[in-house]
């Protein structure tokens, strides 16, 4: 059957202008970010409206699936002499419903990617090519049920009960479930998703179309299609909880993978390439904040100095060697200086105690002449009177070290961030 003809025959005729509205109302109220602010890094355009988009897209695909296996078993189809494997006739009534849902996941992404005037990469395709492998897998498990299943009471339910299954999954616990589930989560710049966290769901509804498609095979044991559909179901789901299982509200992502431009030597410079513009400025800046700090004896001679924006939501501790700074935003508000000082504190231990850990960057700050942002930061964190009383006292103690000789103060730095780790403001 040409594609022509199924497309005319079966309920696309009717349905495909409620899909497509429906699909270009999720796109435009669930737009919560101007593709423009994703800083031209495509996989976070694309990804930004699929967040809305992968329920409904599979909802879709399997309420329509069902709906097409109804049609066929109504008009007696099976019982008809086999003149086409019935793999072909499902697949020619299929592809329409499969290609329809595709439209609705590839039409919003391309869009975003032409507002913000943007190539795609290889990196922004790997959401939307797991978007349409699950269709796939949500087609052939609606029309395994709509089989079943009078179209009157399939379509709705499996329309419902998929939209619920996979829509709600990001609220609920355990997290597993919403790593197999194929309702990804949003980007940051410079992240892409990993390849493991892309196969898991693909692994999960692949096993249970799999498993579908094998108990519709022509062989006559019951039995044996039975166990061999249970196998490949179980491999499948139970290989994407394995895989899933450990991981965090997040799924697994690669960071660091947006384009970098960098300048200069020791310190060398980097920053992304889309906002690579400020680059000079910020480096300028940061070589005058570095040399301010050594003149005051505090070590700041790093080798690297990466932006934070580039390396996505994964926290990466600065080092002697490297530090991470955020230096687009920091260019952007004038607060480059600042976020260098407080880079330059480097505390013997992880865990501090607040008050001669604050006592210390305050005196950095002061020294690169940001103190008042830093005791502005002070009175904000104060929740209560006697955080209040302690903040107070932190600034009467720099203001007196300030009045002090440079290897006094220098002397009193270091002591101040040894107790840090377990003493008290001296």
């Amino acid at each position: 059957m040409k594609l022509s003809i199924s497309w005319r025959s079966g309920c696309l005729r009717w349905a495909s202008p409620f899909v497509f509205l429906l699909g270009a109302f999720y796109y435009i109220s669930g737009e919560e970010q101007l593709p423009s602010s994703f800083h031209g890094y495509a996989p976070s355009i694309v990804a930004a409206p699929l967040v809305t988009l992968y329920a409904i897209a599979y909802a879709i695909t399997a309420a329509l699936a069902a709906w097409e296996s109804g049609r066929l078993t109504s008009a007696g189809i099976w019982q008809l002499a086999p003149a086409r494997s019935r793999f072909r006739i499902a697949a020619n009534v299929l592809l329409p419903v499969v290609m329809t849902s595709w439209v609705i996941l590839l039409v919003p992404p391309a869009i975003s990617l032409i507002r913000a005037s943007t190539f795609p990469t290889l990196g922004s395709l790997r959401l939307p090519a797991m978007a349409l492998c699950l269709c796939v897998a949500h087609a052939v498990i609606g029309f395994a049920i709509g089989r079943r299943t009078p179209r009157v009471f399939a379509v709705p339910i499996v329309a419902i009960v998929d939209f619920v299954l996979v829509g709600f999954t990001r609220s609920v616990d355990p997290y597993w479930l919403r790593h197999v589930s194929g309702q990804y989560a949003d980007l940051s710049f410079g992240e892409v998703p990993a390849f493991a966290s892309i196969v898991a769901p693909l692994l999960f509804a692949g096993g249970l179309a799999g498993g579908v498609t094998l108990l519709w095979t022509p062989t006559r044991s019951l039995l044996a299609r039975a166990l061999a559909a249970c196998f490949v179901a179980a491999l499948g789901t139970s290989t994407a909880y394995h895989i899933t299982s450990d991981w965090g509200h997040s799924p697994a992502l690669v960071g660091g993978q947006a384009p970098v431009t960098c300048l200069g030597q020791a310190p060398r410079i980097c920053m992304p390439t889309a906002s690579s513009t400020r680059l000079p400025a910020v480096r300028k800046e940061l070589l005058a904040t570095l040399a301010t700090l050594r003149t005051e004896g505090v070590a700041a001679s790093p080798q690297v100095i990466r932006d934070r924006l580039g390396e996505g939501r994964e926290y990466r501790r600065s080092t002697d060697a490297t530090w991470y700074i955020s230096l687009t935003s920091a260019a952007e508000s004038g607060t480059v200086r600042y976020q260098a000082a407080m880079a330059a504190v480097r505390f013997p231990c992880r865990t501090v105690e607040s008050d001669p850990a604050h006592a210390a960057m305050l005196w950095v700050a002061s020294v690169v002449g940001e103190q008042k942002r830093y005791s502005q930061f002070l009175t904000e964190q104060a929740m209560s009177p006697q955080e209040t009383s302690a903040n107070r006292q932190i600034q009467s103690v720099v203001k007196s070290v300030l009045t002090q000789p440079v290897a006094k103060q220098t002397a009193w730095y270091k002591n101040t961030l040894t107790s840090a780790c377990g003493g008290s403001v001296r």
